[in-house]
């Protein structure tokens, strides 16, 4: 387990429970009762270390190494049933952005998500998750494909931005965006999007039109990532702390502000503690969240979607 800062003291009382169990074992001590002490301490340490986490905390754990990434989420979701398509038909196949078909609880989903790698090599491959024109147009033909058959969508978010290279720039990244919005703000089929990771700026609205929106507990949803944030507007990147509170980014704040549906709890210390608990949760929320809309005919379905979205952004003085 890989620790971030504000972890240590959570890191230091499990390396000490590990050495007394280590002399339990190796001696006749009985090191029952200290066990149970540090045990009992470490909890409380836990409670007491995730219960106050600041919004530059979240954003760490978002991107925290051990965090499952979208394609965790899909093969826990989907097991064997998930069918991998490619290609936007265009340009080429975007693996920063992977996309088919599967089955969630016996239910067909089109499955679309940004990718992150877990290695070097991996991330390199995955381009951090950061997709080009042909990513945003490849989710497109698969959403409009599900459209085509009647199958609802799911999209997962984990990016920290659309790839902002030259390269993509003149294959038409603002226009790819652009349009998919445009696109699946009329979708004929229910949209589930679930913040799984990081949700930065258009490369997350790319995908993020949906008649639910659900944020994992400990993710983050901007139009800009603090570091950019603080960057501009104090000219470094020192300042992100700062940046991640006046941002007001958390699941917490997007619930508030109205720009998220629900917030998905967490495992105590985030989703990877404890991936299976983390899994059953998502696929509870989706299933939730399918049942709401499943059974709406398709002119209320893009008539509540239009609303909803239309609502966003009001201010009274």
């Amino acid at each position: 387990m890989e620790y971030l800062d504000f972890e240590l003291p959570i890191k230091e009382l499990e390396e000490q429970l590990d050495k007394c169990l280590v002399i339990g074992q190796e001696s006749d001590v009985d090191v029952t009762n200290t066990c149970k002490q540090i045990n009992k301490k470490l909890e409380e340490t836990k409670r007491n270390i995730y219960k106050n986490l600041t919004a530059w905390q979240r954003v760490q754990l978002s991107r925290h190494p051990s965090r499952p990434y979208t394609m965790d989420h899909v093969r826990a979701l989907c097991g064997d049933t998930f069918l991998e398509l490619f290609g936007d038909r265009g340009f080429k196949d975007d693996k920063a952005m992977i996309g088919g078909l599967g089955k969630i609880d016996g239910q067909s989903f089109m499955i679309v998500g940004q990718q992150k790698g877990f290695n070097t090599k991996t991330r390199q491959f995955r381009n951090f998750g950061m997709a080009n024109p042909e990513g945003y147009r490849k989710a497109l033909r698969l959403m409009k494909m599900a459209e085509k058959f009647g199958i609802p969508v799911l999209t997962l978010i984990d990016t920290p931005g659309a790839y902002p290279g030259l390269e993509a720039e003149e294959r038409g990244q603002g226009e790819a965006i652009a349009r998919n919005i445009f696109e699946m703000i009329r979708l004929k089929v229910p949209i589930i999007t679930v913040i799984v990771g990081e949700g930065a700026s258009g490369g997350a609205l790319g995908i993020g039109v949906g008649d639910k929106v659900y944020m994992m507990e400990n993710t983050w949803y901007s139009v800009i990532s603090p570091e950019s944030c603080s960057s501009i507007l104090w000219k470094s990147w020192e300042y992100k702390e700062q940046a991640a509170e006046a941002l007001k980014l958390t699941s917490a704040d997007m619930k508030k502000q109205k720009l998220v549906d629900d917030i998905i709890p967490e495992p105590l210390g985030g989703a990877h503690y404890d991936r299976e608990t983390a899994f059953k949760t998502v696929e509870q929320y989706i299933m939730k969240g399918f049942n709401e809309l499943k059974d709406l005919s398709t002119e209320q379905l893009i008539a509540q979607r239009m609303e909803k979205y239309s609502k966003m952004g009001e201010y009274k003085e």
